[in-house]
């Protein structure tokens, strides 16, 4: 088993206890039930208590780690149970069943839902919809079944007031598709009388408080159940509306899935409405259940051609009751339980007597309590206490409660099992002339036979029988069948209650004595219906009547435990040297042999062909300490081991990745300089020396390496280039690349595609009425400051701090920053030293605005103009050839590209712009709340 459960948890199998006594049973429940382990095994039979609460212990998660495991390789569950019973009916084609018993309130019917969840997740993996539509009708049953068959009792607020067994057939690969209900015993009093604190069938209360307003009406209903003789004992109890209502939604849905038509749905809700006005309950419950059986049934199914079906049935059915005053309901289920109880000790001798002759061990007589004596007292043909009850109800005449008694006194004075105060006079907890007891299996019952007579008749007038089967509704004639015989016609007499009963038991036990059982017991552990609370005494009560002392002592009667020899070495090996890691002995049951004598616990086993035998669970728990002890190494050791592997392993990926990125990068650099040389083949040939050549995408591996060789082809095809330029026109090349350099993406338009005059005061083109003038002006300059070049000169209109634009001439030499009057012969107006010139300032549109900013000196605001061709573009020669005249000496010249220019005019500060006017002939300046602004004509 996983060690999920430490000793703390105490003993998951009850078969392992060191003494088989009701205290160690008890103790070994209470610390399981503590520590929230509800389910424990007796061998193959699962004990499960009633948390009262909603634990983690279920959902596909739970189903995947039960799925395929054989019943001891995890912790006790229902899962388990339900995987091994699925798993015997698919590798065996055997046909299975899974017996779940327990009083009210024990968890039958929510064992019976997870059993069935259980089935319906592990089956059906390709999706077929016929099998799907089964899966769905078999989930959806429980729903509907449990609102017309269950009712609040003090004991149980979902109390299954009938017996249920259904058989679930599966095809050859394990999926459902079909099924079959079989009801036992619905308990109709209720319809009629309910005791103090409990209520009726659900159906009823959910139809009231769950139907629409307009339904009710239809139905000529009320809401209120305490309206109805029926349901006016549980309307008071505290159960909302709300939830009435959704669960009446969920049954109707329910019905809805299963197959049911709305006109059926309709009829069931008037039947139902009927009852409350007039007394038919069991004939629409058992019409219910046949109607899901019709739906359920195998449809189109040739065992030639699809092969046999295999069932699981799985019987939910109440449990052994004793009340303060039993009566025939109560002996009939006692004596279904006795039926039961005989089956399973039968069918559990008869497994191990099995097993031990298939593994060769010697079969040892079991003494237990065989209750066939108890079971002829109750059905013994014309003696038995069911047959003197018919004789009474059969016999003309007053017969009386009082004389059947009278008559089981006579037949059973004798029978161990039979007594009564007729019988015994000295004891006083019977009453004379209506009580009896058995001695059951589980303990002692009385039994008052008051009623016992018209409970076992419950006839019906055949007038009332046709008079429903002539009823225009066909859902209510299809409910008594028996209505169609002709009032001339003869009939037997019909069988009483207490015989059906006793052939539907035998047919049940025929049935389930056929398949191969699995056992669910159930235990209630308190009567307040609270968590965390076991009754101890309560609990030891259930345990007698559920015969689980017995069960265990019949498990351990010879063997306690039974393990094949892979598993037990799988489970033990560490524990010896000849078996670590893996043996090298003839066979799997001669390491178990070496393992045991080593550990010297040959004397208490015994050898089977394919199984080892235990005889005392004290070797168990020998193992299991030698076990718990080395599991600590082992693990470390393994995950040591696990973790190089892991850590080679990808250490090995790593490496590979690697060598499959070098491989791809030398195949990518490869493939891109291949591609390089191929596309710049033609990159000597002049004049264009590959300047429209496409670089290809390099790798990102690459991409440093092709920046590198842009630049430097780039350098190169520049060497190609100036290579051919005269070295006149170098000094132009020069201006222009430094202009690029501070007006790139900067500026508009700068002029880069024109040839650079620099001088256009001296060229007849510009200055065609003063060119000669400002030669001469130049000569002297020239002879008076000794400046060596011409850097830059042009017509300009300037603005002044007194806001006031005049035309003037702009003069750059290699030594001063001029301004001249054209009007008077070129004369200076201002001479500025150039390396007083500190910086200047141009838009980044097509106007001809610059500033220049000199240190010492106001700032001088100009716009180049009267050029030839009219608003030649001339910004960017003015600043690519004083910047290259600063670059050349050595210093830094400020270039400051903006649409808006500071400047500074006698410590004043004062803003520039360009405003661009279609109107405007002649740039101009205009000077407002000390700004100027440039307007510059724009086409």
């Amino acid at each position: 088993m996983e060690d999920e459960e430490g000793p703390e948890c105490g003993k998951p199998d009850f078969v392992l206890l060191d003494q088989v006594t009701m205290d160690d049973f008890m103790e070994n429940l209470k610390i399981r039930f503590q520590k929230g382990r509800i389910y424990t095994y007796i061998g193959e039979v699962l004990v499960s208590v009633n948390p009262y609460e909603e634990l983690p212990l279920y959902g596909p998660e739970a189903i995947a780690r039960y799925q395929g495991r054989e019943l001891y390789e995890r912790p006790p569950h229902l899962y388990a149970v339900a995987n091994a019973a699925y798993r015997a009916m698919k590798r065996r084609s055997r046909d299975t069943c899974i017996v779940i018993s327990g009083e009210s309130g024990a968890g039958k019917t929510e064992a019976s839902k997870h059993i069935m969840q259980y089935i319906a997740a592990v089956t059906n993996p390709s999706q077929r919809a016929e099998v799907e539509r089964v899966k769905d009708v078999l989930l959806k049953s429980t729903c509907v079944l449990e609102a017309f068959g269950n009712a609040r009792t003090n004991r149980n607020h979902n109390s299954s007031r009938f017996g249920k067994y259904m058989d679930i057939n599966f095809d050859f690969k394990g999926d459902p598709v079909g099924g079959h209900i079989h009801s036992y015993l619905l308990e109709k009093s209720r319809v009629l009388k309910q005791h103090v604190g409990e209520r009726n069938f659900h159906a009823f209360y959910q139809v009231l408080r769950g139907c629409e307003d307009e339904e009710l009406r239809k139905l000529h209903l009320q809401r209120n159940p305490a309206l109805y003789n029926f349901t006016r004992q549980g309307a008071g109890l505290s159960v909302l509306d709300t939830d009435e209502k959704s669960h009446h939604q969920a049954v109707t849905e329910a019905m809805r899935v299963i197959g049911f038509s709305p006109e059926e749905v309709d009829s069931v809700h008037r039947i139902l409405a009927a009852i409350l006005h007039l007394a038919v309950y069991q004939r629409l419950f058992e019409w219910v259940v046949n109607r899901i059986n019709s739906v359920m049934e195998t449809r189109g199914r040739d065992p030639r051609r699809d092969g046999k079906d295999t069932v699981i049935g799985v019987l939910d059915i109440y449990g052994f009751e004793v009340f303060p005053v039993n009566s025939f309901e109560q002996f009939c289920i006692n004596y279904c339980n006795e039926k039961l109880q005989q089956l399973f000790i039968q069918l559990i001798l008869k497994q191990e007597q099995e097993e031990y002759e298939r593994e060769g061990i010697t079969w040892q007589t079991v003494e237990y309590f065989n209750n066939a004596t108890i079971v002829d007292l109750v059905e013994r043909p014309h003696r038995g206490i069911l047959a003197v009850l018919d004789e009474a109800c059969s016999t003309a005449g007053p017969i009386t409660d009082r004389i059947f008694l009278q008559t089981l006194d006579t037949h059973h004075r004798h029978h161990p099992h039979y007594t009564s105060r007729q019988l015994c006079p000295t004891d006083k907890t019977m009453e004379f002339g209506r009580d009896f007891r058995i001695k059951h299996y589980a303990g002692d019952v009385t039994y008052s036979v008051e009623g016992f007579i018209d409970k076992n008749r419950d006839f019906l007038f055949q007038d009332f029988k046709r008079l429903l089967y002539n009823s225009t509704d066909p859902t209510l004639r299809a409910m008594w069948p028996d209505g169609q015989q002709d009032i001339t016609e003869v009939t037997k007499r019909p069988l009483t209650a207490g015989t059906l009963f006793k052939n539907s038991m035998v047919a049940l036990v025929e049935n389930l004595a056929s398949k191969e059982p699995f056992y669910v017991r159930c235990i209630k552990p308190n009567e307040d219906k609270v968590a965390k609370k076991l009754d101890e005494g309560h609990c030891r009560h259930q345990v007698a009547y559920l015969g689980l002392l017995e069960n265990v002592r019949v498990r351990r009667a010879g063997f306690a435990s039974r393990q094949p020899y892979p598993r037990f070495l799988l489970r033990y090996k560490m524990t010896c040297e000849y078996t670590w890691p893996n043996h090298l002995l003839g066979s799997d049951k001669a390491a178990v042999g070496a393992l045991l004598e080593q550990h010297g616990l040959q004397g208490d086993v015994a050898f089977g062909h394919s199984k080892l035998f235990i005889r005392s669970p004290r070797t168990l728990v020998m193992l299991e300490q030698s076990r718990a002890c080395l599991i600590p190494i082992i693990v470390l050791l393994l995950q040591k081991a696990w973790r190089g592997t892991l850590a080679r392993r990808y250490c090995r990926r790593l490496r590979a990745v690697y060598t499959i990125m070098r491989s791809f990068r030398r195949h990518k650099v490869r493939t891109h300089l291949t591609e390089m040389q191929r596309r710049f083949q033609a990159a000597r040939q002049p004049p264009l020396y590959g300047r429209d050549l496409v670089w290809p995408p390099p790798p990102a591996v690459l991409q440093p390496f092709q920046d590198i060789c842009q630049a430097l082809f780039c350098r190169w095809r520049a060497r190609q280039l100036v290579k051919n330029i005269p070295p006149s026109d170098m000094a132009q090349i020069k201006a222009k690349v430094a202009a690029m350099r501070v007006l790139q993406e900067l500026r508009q338009d700068w002029g880069c595609r024109r040839a650079w005059a620099q001088d256009y005061l001296s060229s007849a083109t510009d200055n065609p009425t003063a060119a000669d003038l400002f030669a001469q002006r130049l000569k002297t300059l020239r002879e008076k400051d000794g400046f060596r070049a011409v850097l830059f000169s042009s017509h300009v209109r300037k603005v002044n701090r007194f806001n006031k634009s005049r035309d003037r001439a702009l003069l750059l030499t290699d030594r001063h920053l001029y301004k001249l009057e054209p009007g008077r012969q070129y004369r200076v107006m201002r001479a500025v030293p150039l390396d007083a010139v500190t910086g200047l300032s141009v838009t980044s549109g097509r106007d001809q605005l610059v500033v220049l900013h000199a240190r010492g000196y106001d700032d001088l605001v100009v716009c180049l103009h009267r050029s030839r061709p009219p608003l030649d573009n001339r910004v960017g020669e003015l600043v690519g050839v004083l910047t290259a005249h600063c670059q050349g000496e050595g210093r830094a010249l400020e270039v400051r590209v903006s649409d808006c220019i500071p400047l500074t005019q006698r410590g004043a500060r004062r803003l520039v712009s360009v405003e661009p006017r279609p109107e405007q002939p002649e740039p101009d300046f205009r000077c407002s709340r000390g700004a100027f602004t440039l307007l510059w004509p724009s086409s």
